[in-house]
């Protein structure tokens, strides 16, 4: 049952995979619960997660979402504005994206960028960043007056550990699509991104939309507190089900199996 904040953790512990799976499990079980009554309630919640390059975003977005319907959670990861959207309000690309009664909407990184990447990259002007932050909590309070339950997260990953899963992803085929040019160009401003980081969470931590961080060096614990934060901070409380029994069915014998058999594939593995 959710509702009770907890305390605050370093989250740098190891978690091994065997422990790690077994508490995932129940975690995620937790989360349907959560989820029917965020359907049954019309609850409607927002989750921002920010951080570094590799501070396992995508990591614990999957762990929170493979076991629920993406019906109701909705995972929003923006591509860069185009040129129309570079001429609008700043947050106007943003607020379609905002949960409706029923919904939990994922954001992968979210407004603010305009608090990191872009003036650590130069792709807005100083005075574009301050006005976001004069604008962000007001915003935010809007959003929150209007029934949203909006929970911001930090992942805190340190330059070691960076450094190892950028080379990481250098080395092995199946993560090179997760390093981009701007991983590569941002890499050597670790300082700039220091800063960045201080100067929103300062600006932007409020009493109606606070920032929690957690230190992602080690990817299992932090995925395991991350997700509980989550569940002790919305008050879902579990719904009494019916027993779920299958009805008898008839299966007869399949007449025309050659129908199956001629389309099948190559068998390439065995088991």
């Amino acid at each position: 049952m959710g509702g009770d904040s907890p305390p605050h953790d370093r989250s740098d512990r190891p978690v091994k995979d065997k422990d790690y799976n077994k508490q995932l499990k129940k975690l995620q079980g937790e989360l349907v619960q959560m989820q029917d009554w965020v359907k049954s309630s019309g609850a409607k919640v927002c989750i921002v997660f920010e951080g570094r390059d590799t501070a396992g975003k995508g990591g614990v977005i999957k762990a929170l979402t493979e076991r629920v319907s993406p019906r109701v959670f909705r995972v929003t990861a923006l591509p860069a504005p185009t040129d129309k959207e570079k001429s609008e309000m700043y947050w106007q690309r943003y607020v379609p994206h905002f949960p409706a009664a029923g919904e939990i909407v994922v954001f992968d990184r979210s407004w603010y960028n305009r608090a990191g990447v872009e003036p650590v990259m130069g792709f807005c002007t100083p005075k574009q960043t301050e006005e976001f932050l004069e604008q962000a909590p007001g915003v935010e309070k809007a959003m929150v007056d209007a029934g949203i339950i909006l929970l911001k997260y930090w992942l805190e990953v340190s330059p070691e550990q960076q450094q190892e899963r950028l080379e990481d992803r250098i080395d092995d085929p199946r993560k090179t699509w997760k390093l981009s040019d701007m991983d590569v160009a941002s890499y050597t401003k670790w300082d700039e991104y220091g800063a960045a980081r201080d100067t929103m969470l300062e600006a932007t931590d409020t009493k109606w939309a606070p920032w929690h961080t957690v230190h992602s060096d080690d990817k299992n614990s932090m995925r395991l507190n991350v997700i509980a934060d989550i569940l002790a901070r919305v008050p879902y409380e579990p719904e009494d089900k019916d027993p779920i029994t299958l009805p008898k069915r008839k299966v007869s014998p399949d007449k025309h199996p050659e129908i199956v058999e001629k389309r099948l594939i190559k068998s390439r593995f065995e088991a």
